[in-house]
């Protein structure tokens, strides 16, 4: 067997793991954020030094990559122990702001309470948003260098044909946060111009096209390792997100906005029916002559092709998701609802997913069918709440702390707000200027995520070309995992301090 077979058996025949282990993984990152900024506060009553760009970016990489490296890998049996742990050490970060808080110091908690309760905010954008975009791109970078090594757990890796492992949530995950921040969603076009919204959402796919056939050409003419069953012998990632964006486009001129969900309910209600009734799941799994034949275009690509019916579905939730969340909403009181609502919902769905699984289909990435639309949205609402919960609570610490500053978060103003102008602000002046250029690892990826992943698959094939990874020890596949990431992460992270945006979509 050939280095190239033998590396795409490794990754084949996989079943995966459970939902509650992946949704525990998941969140875990939404602690790590919580916890950076809680240090950050807690630093600044020590001292008041300003760190370099050098300083904050290794920060941020220790805190916020490093763990889930580890996570990923050799403590991958141990994540609701990790959590736990980050959680305790979180509540002791939290009692020592309080207990050295330099606004409402002899003020009851009560009291405290209620005036944070009645705190207004003021941000050009969600934090949580920008964090779940980061998460999920973030764990998707680490995870498709390290299923190539013996330390990774076989469970996270893509299941074959039914499961759920953690690598299945990626594409989708991307596919919705990318929903949640479309231009529709941000009203970036002139209401009532809908056919002008299409042309220019068609137009923004084609370096998408470029980046597809590039990646295709490549992988061919070297003949690196391919794990057909995830889109098939032509189709990419790429070609899947081109087909979205333009069948979502159209959906979007076609349907309201707000009835997003609908749309979203009626494709994969209708997707099922067909999967159940016709002979489409046997063309999916089998092939048009039922024995795995991979002739002819739809045979080849069947997978990728007819998949890109549940990612539409996905990105018709993150749509409405997006509306939700974005809406205008000043104090903090509205966004503990917000969490909450969030929270409820993704419960609600986890619910309804063991129901499905149980009475119609398991989740199958390969055919992206009802569960699996059920199970990333699930997922997603449930890191939303998380990251929104995170939010709420620095903010808290914020409130409790006089000139606070953490970038990637809320900034607070008093309330009454008689006049925006007048309005007196919790933090200096100067955080205004900062948050916008922050030197901030978060900000950095989520201004460049497209280009974060294309990097990291090119850095990942470097990896896999230079080194044989099936039979690396593992302190030295932690220290090539923890390379990669470095690399990646810094260049991103000066791009952003060059204020170079590199956007596909």
């Amino acid at each position: 067997m050939s280095q190239k077979q033998m590396k795409e058996a490794f990754v084949s025949n996989l079943n995966g793991t459970s939902v509650l282990e992946v949704t525990q993984g998941l969140c875990f990152p939404a602690f790590c954020i919580l916890c950076r900024g809680l240090l950050i506060i807690f630093s600044q009553h020590l001292c008041s030094v300003s760190h370099t760009w050098r300083t904050r970016f290794l920060i941020d990489f220790v805190i916020l990559i490093v763990p889930l490296v580890i996570t990923l890998t050799i403590l991958s049996s141990f994540i609701f122990l990790e959590t736990l742990t980050v959680i305790m050490y979180e509540v002791w970060l939290l009692y020592q702001i309080y207990q050295r808080r330099t606004c409402y110091a002899k003020v009851p908690v009560q009291k405290i309470l209620e005036k944070f309760l009645k705190i207004s905010l003021e941000s050009d954008y969600s934090p949580a948003i920008a964090c779940y975009r980061v998460t999920n791109s973030v764990l998707t970078a680490i995870a498709i260098l390290a299923v190539d090594f013996p330390l990774f757990p076989r469970r996270f890796a893509k299941t074959e044909f039914y499961g759920t492992g953690a690598m299945d949530f990626g594409v989708g995950g991307l596919i919705f946060g990318t929903a949640m921040v479309c231009p529709e969603v941000r009203r970036k076009y002139i209401e009532g111009s809908k056919f002008n919204s299409l042309r220019k959402s068609l137009y923004s796919v084609w370096p998408l096209v470029f980046l597809g056939m590039g990646r295709l050409a490549v992988i061919k003419s070297i003949g690196y390792q391919e794990h057909l069953t995830e889109y098939g012998v032509h189709w990419n990632f790429f070609f899947t997100i081109i087909v979205v964006k333009l069948i979502t486009s159209l959906l979007l001129v076609i349907f309201p906005l707000n009835k997003s969900w609908i749309v979203a309910v009626s494709i994969i209600i209708l997707y099922q029916l067909a999967l159940d009734f016709t002979p489409l799941k046997k063309l999916i799994l089998y092939g048009t002559d039922g024995s795995g034949t991979r002739v002819g275009l739809l045979n080849a690509n069947r997978e990728g092709i007819i998949s890109t019916l549940g990612y539409v579905t996905i990105y018709m939730a993150g749509v409405q998701t997006g509306l939700y969340i974005l809406r205008n909403r000043a104090h903090i009181k509205d966004w503990i609802k917000v969490a909450c609502c969030l929270l409820l919902v993704a419960v609600s769905f986890f619910i309804a997913l063991y129901i499905v699984q149980v009475n119609v289909e398991a989740v199958s990435r390969r055919m992206a069918n009802l569960a699996f639309c059920m199970w990333i949205v699930a997922s997603s609402l449930m890191l939303l709440s998380c990251l929104l919960l995170s939010d709420i609570i620095l903010s808290f610490a914020k409130f409790l702390t006089k000139g606070a500053r953490v970038p990637c978060s809320w900034k607070l103003i008093q309330l009454p707000p008689t006049n925006k102008k007048h309005s007196e602000s919790l933090v200096p002046e100067t955080e205004k200027k900062e948050s916008e250029s922050s030197l901030c690892l978060i900000t950095a990826l989520n201004r460049n995520q497209l280009f974060f992943f294309l990097l990291s698959n090119i850095t990942t094939g470097l990896v896999n070309l230079m080194m044989d990874t099936l039979h690396s020890s593992t302190s030295w596949a932690l220290l090539v995992l923890s390379l990669y990431m470095f690399i990646n992460c810094l260049v991103t992270y000066v791009l952003n301090l060059q204020g170079k945006i590199i956007k596909f979509l």
